[in-house]
């Protein structure tokens, strides 16, 4: 059984089946570090060991396969137990971590038993690996008020130039500061088989979410950052989005696993802002909004900054329970590009692929270069959905502006939607519709591209909306419905137990069927 290493650390590392398939390995496996058995039946495609030494050399195998690797060095490690940790889950421990943290040294590690530490607010430094071992977490304070109030963006005290430095639903704060933090940082870890808790369901984060005028914190925050990991741990029941780097580069998640009630408030498992290079590779999700959805702020910041959200990988993740499995907007309007998302595996998602923008994202929203492929898709409502028609947060100026299908001028509102590829994407037991796409009459998708797509529908299947736009009507078992595309081009599509024709055309220009 080949395979291949992704990622070492000084005390992990994390490990990828070479093979096409998506999630779940074909057959369990065991493995092997140093010839002494670690895990057992492992299931996926992606699997991790820890607890390994610094700057020593390793070798994992997999049946008669082997990978020979070194750990990275460090100059050194300390535990928050040292600084007066308690770990009880009652006694307040920030003080105590944010000093051994700030009194680590460079490219050092700041070691966190098990226990349960309760704490505030705390932000990490460059160079550092925050460990969690099995058995710890990090437990968010109840106290809304604990939580400081950031005003979004920063200037600079001699220059005047603005940067920003948080942001709520793709609009510059104010918001409450993130659990957890890094500003204008780089090479920070946090590694280990521990957990990292919000406790919303025991505060008032999850109550009256719409009446909220400052926005609420996440559990993960970064801004400015470069080389972020995060390998192995656990996220869980956090006031809003779990994960969140913005105007940050080569971000990596390696075997994370995060989850939320299914009704708890956006509760997204992971928004990277306006970033490059961000990896989601074995991740799994389980949560109360979408899983992945990525973004580039909203008109103000998207034509002032002009930071496309780019270069992006998701690979081996499983969704098993969100609003969307992998969502591109709809705050989208400093644009997206160059996506690939394969060997995923979706579960009762509502939607599975799925993009949303609309009129006054503004003319840098353009989205191009996006491949979905080797996807399998378990009882998901709708599992492809284009979307140009989005109808959350219009005002009521804009809402007949946002939902008229005439023509309406090309100016400095209008979005781009660009290619689009699914390949290879089995989907079963679907409900409310196949796919649904649907491109502004002034400027049309301009290309969809189906190969090797199946679909298949529940027996017992309901019906709802497939898109959020006005004037949506509810579908059950409905086909591929095409609207506003340029180009459609289905090659080996097969549909089957749809009502009504299976390929639904409305102001198409070229359609090529193979």
């Amino acid at each position: 059984m080949r395979f291949h290493i992704v990622y070492r650390s000084s005390v992990s590392a994390c490990f990828e089946l070479d093979n096409n398939v998506p999630y779940y390995s074909p057959e369990p496996f065991d493995v092997k570090v140093n010839g002494e058995t670690v895990l057992t039946d492992v299931r996926t495609n992606v699997f991790s060991v820890f607890d390994l030494h610094p700057d020593r050399e390793y070798t994992v195998s997999v049946g008669d396969d082997d990978e020979v690797f070194s750990t990275r060095k460090e100059s050194g490690a300390v535990s928050v137990k040292d600084f007066g940790a308690v770990g009880d889950g009652v006694a307040d421990d920030t003080v105590a971590i944010q000093s051994a943290i700030l009194i680590c040294p460079k490219y050092g590690r700041v070691v966190v038993p098990p226990g349960n530490y309760r704490i505030r607010p705390i932000v990490l430094k460059s160079h550092l690996t925050l460990e969690l071992k099995e058995g710890a977490t990090l437990l968010g304070d109840n106290v809304e008020e604990h939580y400081p109030v950031l005003s979004g963006e920063m200037q600079d005290a001699e220059t005047g130039e603005s940067k920003i430095m948080a942001l709520w639903e793709g609009y510059v704060g104010p918001i409450h500061q993130s659990l957890i933090s890094a500003y204008n940082a780089e090479d920070i870890i946090i590694v280990g088989r521990g957990t990292i808790d919000g406790d919303a369901q025991n505060s008032t984060w999850w109550r009256d979410v719409k009446k909220r005028k400052i926005g609420r914190p996440q559990l993960f925050y970064t801004a400015h950052c470069e080389h972020i990991t995060i390998h192995g741990i656990v996220a869980q029941n956090s006031p809003s989005w779990n994960f969140h780097p913005s105007y940050s580069r080569r971000v990596h998640f390696y075997d994370v696993w995060v989850k939320a009630p299914s009704d708890s408030p956006n509760t997204d498992g992971a928004d990277p802002e306006s970033c490059d290079r961000v990896d989601f590779i074995g991740m799994r999700f389980s949560v109360g909004d979408d899983a992945i959805a990525i973004k580039s702020g909203k008109k103000y910041i998207g034509m002032k900054y002009r930071t496309p959200a780019s270069r992006h990988v998701i690979r081996n993740c499983l969704m098993e329970r969100a609003h969307g499995a992998v969502v591109l907007g709809s705050e989208m309007s400093a644009g997206i590009r160059d996506l690939t998302v394969s060997q995923c595996y979706f579960a009762k998602t509502d939607r599975g692929l799925r993009i949303k923008t609309r009129r006054g994202r503004g003319k840098y929203s353009v989205v191009d270069g996006v491949e979905f492929s080797n996807i399998v898709m378990d009882n998901v409502m709708t599992p492809l959905v284009i979307n140009m028609y989005y109808n959350c947060d219009v005002t009521p100026e804009n809402a007949a502006y946002v939902a008229s299908k005439e023509p309406q001028p090309v100016n400095d509102d209008t979005p781009y939607l660009g290619a689009f590829t699914f390949r290879n994407i089995e989907c079963r037991d679907c409900e409310w519709a196949a796919g649904y796409f649907y491109g502004l009459p002034e400027r049309p998708i301009e290309s969809v591209a189906l190969e090797n797509v199946d679909f298949t529908y529940k027996p017992e299947a309901t019906a709802g909306q497939p898109a959020m736009m006005d004037g949506m009507e509810d579908t059950c078992k409905l086909g591929l419905s095409f609207n506003e595309v340029k180009r459609v081009k289905l090659r080996n599509v097969s549909i089957k137990g749809q009502e009504g024709q299976k390929i639904i055309l409305n102001n198409v220009k070229e359609v090529i069927k193979e």
